[in-house]
């Protein structure tokens, strides 16, 4: 059955092979659902704190990475309230690590928001929660859905995926985010709105698995348009991806004694707030000698030692490379204007982003 096809079916009142697929899909998820931290048992009602806090961890980043982060969050700041009442700093300094630094800024003004403006309580509406800090079309929906039973699909990549393998969607993503949307919807039981999407979630995580999907194991494989096919393994359909253009820059590792010089990045901006060590501009084709002109000015310093090398990093839209260069300096010395000197052991209560975890590394090594 094609896509338009589905809809199409979905509008009338003729019996369709699709009409089971969420009866199916609940009595699968009933015997197979995962275990996760942040996930209500069976009969148990759904902390919206929790799912909130999760989704938020989850967005570009996979369960596995975000398990002991989140036990962190929740063994120090149990509720909403208790997350509001902390400051920006100590979010990112549990945060470090995880990636993607804005959802720590948006989480932690986010929980401002519903500790001040809601009395600690989350709106239960889409509407409503889209109007939080860092909460967009996707998040309003699974916490709706999932937190409050509303009737709503969230549509993230595993259910990306299911769905445009059950439908054969062969527009290209982004522009057929639309419609598996559309196709997505039909999969919702007209109860448990939040258990038919992580039942999506979880039948794409476990068994319609990017490569090698277990077919043989899947739930709705009688009625699935790419396995007819024996195309599963091409759906999505995904546009070529375009690379950004290579970034270029130096990072500074300047030690005293058992101390290390570091600065805080500006608030707004890549990796706002995060801690790293001085550096200069990271600019497509900027040659080294360039980006040394820019080392941190301190009396009494050692010379320069450029470390075997270089550092790489891949952002969302630009590669790094970094070089390394490294430097003594004398026990007096003072930092720079805006620099601070922190104890090497308690590197790891900053807010380091993996980027400059590398560089720190790579330095001391």
């Amino acid at each position: 059955m094609s896509p338009k096809s589905a809809l199409k079916a979905k509008s009338e009142p003729v019996q369709s092979a699709g009409s089971a697929r969420p009866t199916l899909l609940l009595a699968w998820y009933d015997r197979h659902r995962r275990r996760l931290p942040w996930r209500a048992a069976p009969g148990e009602i759904s902390d919206p704190y929790r799912v909130w806090l999760s989704e938020i961890m989850l967005q570009q980043t996979t369960v596995k990475a975000v398990g002991p982060y989140f036990e962190k969050f929740v063994a120090r700041w149990p509720d909403v309230a208790a997350l509001g009442s902390a400051s920006l700093d100590d979010v990112l300094r549990m945060w470090a690590g995880l990636g993607y630094y804005s959802r720590a800024r948006n989480l932690y003004a986010c929980a401002v928001a519903v500790a001040c403006e809601h009395g600690g309580v989350f709106p239960d509406t889409e509407e409503g929660l889209r109007a939080l800090p860092g909460i967009g079309p996707y998040t309003a929906a699974a916490i709706a859905a999932i937190a409050f039973d509303r009737h709503t699909m969230p549509v993230d990549g595993n259910i990306e995926r299911v769905v445009s393998r059950l439908y054969a969607v062969e527009d290209e993503l982004p522009q057929a985010k639309p419609l598996i949307q559309q196709l997505a919807a039909t999969l919702l039981a007209n109860s448990r709105a939040g258990d038919s999407a992580q039942a999506l979630m979880d039948l794409g995580a476990s068994i319609c698995t990017p490569k090698k999907p277990a077919c043989s194991l899947c739930p709705l494989k009688e009625d699935c348009a790419a396995r007819a096919q024996g195309t599963q393994e091409t759906f999505p359909r995904k546009a070529p991806k375009k690379s950004g253009t290579l970034r270029r820059g130096a990072a500074f590792v300047v030690t005293r004694g058992d101390e290390l010089l570091v600065r805080s990045r500006p608030e707004k901006g890549l990796l706002g707030g995060m801690t790293e060590v001085p550096g200069s501009d990271w600019l497509a084709g900027q040659e080294d000698a360039a980006a040394k002109q820019q080392a941190p000015d301190i009396k009494g310093l050692s010379r320069w030692q450029r470390k075997v090398g270089v550092v790489t990093h891949v952002f969302t839209h630009f590669p790094l490379e970094l070089v390394v260069y490294t430097a003594k300096a004398e026990a007096r010395a003072r930092a720079p204007a805006g620099m601070r000197w922190v104890p090497i052991a308690t590197l790891a209560d900053e807010a380091l982003p993996n980027v400059m975890r590398k560089v720190i590394a790579h330095a001391l090594d």
